[in-house]
């Protein structure tokens, strides 16, 4: 059985620093589609804890999801930037 809230990523074997360098390290346009996943992952939680009367923790996780897709859109425009080099990158 997992727990609700792991401390651990279920299936991950690695540290957590060692999944931060891996998505960092993923092409832009997918580091994107990870952030905007995690986005809809983290406003269903909010949803559920209005839905529970947690009105202030719904209200933090909102703002978080608002900030991951700032930042969804900041990747956005970095894929832009330099997908015209990756077809000569190996």
């Amino acid at each position: 059985m997992v727990d609700k809230h792991p401390n651990y990523v279920v299936g991950w074997n690695g540290s957590l620093e060692e999944l931060s360098r891996s998505i960092g390290n993923m092409r832009y346009d997918k580091l994107s589609e990870f952030l905007l996943n995690l986005t809809d992952d983290i406003v269903k939680q909010s949803e559920k804890d209005l839905e529970s009367d947690r009105k202030k923790l719904s209200t933090e996780l909102n703002q978080c999801a608002q900030y991951l897709l700032e930042a969804k859109w900041k990747m956005d425009k970095a894929w832009e930037i330099c997908k015209p080099y990756m077809d000569k990158i190996k």
